[in-house]
């Protein structure tokens, strides 16, 4: 059964050089209607039923956090209408920080919202503008700040690494900054360059410079040396936090558990099968008002094809996954399944079985993606 709901709000302020999410600026006149159509299709979803009492609600984007508080409350109230919710659910909203205020911070805390992750990247002025972010780094100590304050206690700022121009020194900073806000939890990217991207045209034409691989390795030992000190423990490839504040919302993804989603472009996987909505806002807008399907792409996986993906999601945990737990969900065996394969990683060094777990080691999450492509 279904316990994990994704809501996708496509608008955003301006759009970052690096960005190749289903996000658009200067839609502002269609949030209205498109929230309209939103809380259509969880009605909709609702009625077919096969959701159990929600574990986790994400409100992503875009950036959700440019709706007006009305149209937030919109849909926080037509999901609390249509779903039932576990008492400890948790209802998370990216934020940008340069985007709230006050007063909406403390709307939406007393709307339900519980846990904010501030999609900070940077706490350097230049790296900022160097990627088209809208905020400065002190709007964004202030906004972690004002959370604090309209009481939040689960925080989560996301940092990226490799930026333009970064340095090792820099990026020390931002971090080091990032822990000295007291947060709970920190999602750190390396950036990636993606195809068509604004950024992606600026690498080409030589208008930026990257930092080189010896630059990123000495990044990731600072990352290692700061979280450890501050009891931040990595429990994912990307994402540290402390004790009890990890992000059960996207544990359901990489347990490859089923979730459902919601709004232009979002994804949902229930019983193997996996279904995609329209991208565009507008034609999503035009599906939902015509009574007309909104789902565009559909692929039903077979039982090995699950199992392997919930193998390469699993190792991307530092806990890794369960043998017991994949054979009983699946009916095989990794071990066997994998064979020479396998063993061949854990004799390397990339891959360790302890107590009926495998997961990588630190050496393997150096080489994850080449350990994945192993075993996909």
């Amino acid at each position: 059964m279904t316990s994990s709901l994704y809501i996708h709000i496509p608008f955003c302020s301006a759009k970052c050089s690096y960005c190749s999410f289903n996000s658009y600026a200067g839609l502002e006149g269609l949030q209205s209607r498109y929230v309209e159509c939103l809380c259509a299709e969880m009605e909709n979803v609702a009625s077919s039923g096969g959701v159990e009492s929600l574990k986790t609600v994400f409100l992503g984007g875009g950036t959700p956090s440019v709706l007006p508080g009305d149209l937030s409350g919109k849909i926080i109230t037509t999901y609390r209408n249509c779903f039932s919710a576990m008492q400890d659910v948790e209802i998370s909203m990216e934020i940008n920080p340069g985007t709230v205020d006050m007063a909406k911070l403390d709307f939406l805390h007393v709307a339900g919202v519980n846990r904010i992750s501030f999609g900070v990247q940077s706490f350097i002025d230049k790296e900022l503008r160097s990627i088209g972010r809208i905020h400065t780094a002190e709007e964004a100590v202030v906004a972690v700040s004002m959370a604090g304050n309209a009481g939040y206690e689960n925080v989560s700022l996301d940092l990226m690494y490799g930026l333009p121009g970064q340095t090792t020194a820099s990026w020390h900073q931002s971090l080091e900054t990032a822990i000295s806000l007291g947060v709970k939890h920190l999602s750190l990217y390396q950036l990636t360059v993606e195809e068509g991207t604004p950024l992606q045209q600026m690498m080409y034409g030589g208008t930026i410079q990257l930092p080189g691989e010896d630059e990123l390795a000495a990044m990731d030992n600072i990352t290692r040396k700061l979280t450890d000190s501050a009891g931040l423990r990595q429990y994912e490839i990307s994402n540290y936090a402390k004790t009890g504040y990890q992000c059960r919302h996207n544990i359901t993804y990489w347990e490859n558990n089923e979730y459902l989603g919601v709004g232009a472009g979002a994804v949902s996987c229930v019983r193997r099968s996996r279904k995609r909505n329209i991208a565009d806002p507008v034609e999503y807008c035009d599906r939902i008002e015509a009574g007309k399907s909104v789902v565009i792409e559909e692929e039903n996986l077979d039982i090995e094809a699950s199992f392997r993906e919930t193998v390469i999601m699993a190792l991307r945990l530092n806990s890794g996954f369960s043998l017991p737990g994949l054979t009983e969900r699946y009916g095989i065996n990794a071990l066997d399944y994998y064979g020479a394969t396998l063993e061949n990683l854990i004799r390397d060094g990339f891959v360790e079985q302890h107590a009926g777990m495998i997961a990588l080691t630190d050496r393997g999450r150096g080489f994850a993606n080449l350990v994945m492509s192993e075993l996909v």
